[in-house]
């Protein structure tokens, strides 16, 4: 083995040291997206957990995009390629580049709306199933950019490498959550939307029902959870605690 690729093999190493010796996901994040850039070289990283009741993405660098960009890369988002091989399909390690051109990356609404100014001209994406959140399964999706030369294979097949067993480490940190008072999946992301301050007409485009679906939800949390409005459902659900999702 070449000098370079036993580096490389280190650098993956200390990614599944960091993923066994986990006990939470709030002391690992911030340990573990640096060793990722390591393991898979790039300039940045978008992590985005996505469950019922919608997506939280976090970056590193944070702040990588502003939230009128990351509007614009969702808005576009249907028309990307890559997105919907991690949104809908296998999301096995994939490069951009393995799925369009330069030209036609470049013309995409995801580029001109967000990733052009990140940086992003190169990217390597992947997703895995990541554990439960109150409202149901979660899904990573673990985006690594480059501005400079492409990946290669051997980035690829890092990231295969270590797409399992992030898996594996975030269903051992992120059980299934046993829910209060016997509210289903879709109650409990009612719930979380509405304790983040969302309007019903809010809550309904997010989780693409109608805002009487959800009063009809609200209908029956209320009772669960014996309460009779809204800021003291909101309130109960905050102070029974939340997991990072």
């Amino acid at each position: 083995m070449t000098p370079s690729g036993e580096a490389g093999l280190r650098r993956i190493f200390a990614v599944i040291d960091l993923l066994l010796d986990a006990v939470d996901e709030e002391t690992l994040l911030p340990a573990l997206f640096p060793a990722l850039l390591r393991a898979v070289p790039g300039d940045s990283l978008t992590w985005s957990v996505r469950t019922p009741a919608g997506r939280h993405p976090i970056t590193t660098p944070s702040g990588l995009f502003g939230p009128e960009a990351l509007a614009g890369f969702f808005r576009n988002a249907p028309a990307d390629a890559l997105f919907r091989h991690t949104n809908t399909g296998s999301g096995v390690p994939m490069r951009r580049s393995d799925l369009m051109s330069r030209t036609e990356y470049h013309r995409l609404g995801t580029y001109a709306e967000a990733l052009r100014a990140a940086g992003a001209e190169h990217q390597l994406a992947t997703a895995f199933p990541a554990g439960w959140a109150r409202s149901g399964r979660r899904t990573v999706c673990l985006v690594v950019n480059r501005e400079g030369s492409d990946f290669a294979d051997a980035d690829l097949e890092a990231a295969t490498l270590l797409r399992a067993r992030l898996g594996h480490a975030l269903d051992r940190l992120a059980p299934p959550v046993r829910l209060p008072a016997g509210l289903t999946p879709r109650e409990s992301a009612v719930l979380d939307l509405l304790a983040c301050g969302l309007t019903d007409r809010q809550i309904a485009r997010r989780l693409d029902v109608s805002e009487r679906t959800v009063d009809k939800h609200l209908e029956h949390v209320y009772a669960k959870l014996r309460v009779h409005n809204r800021v003291a459902a909101a309130g109960l659900w905050r102070t029974a605690g939340t997991r990072l999702v």
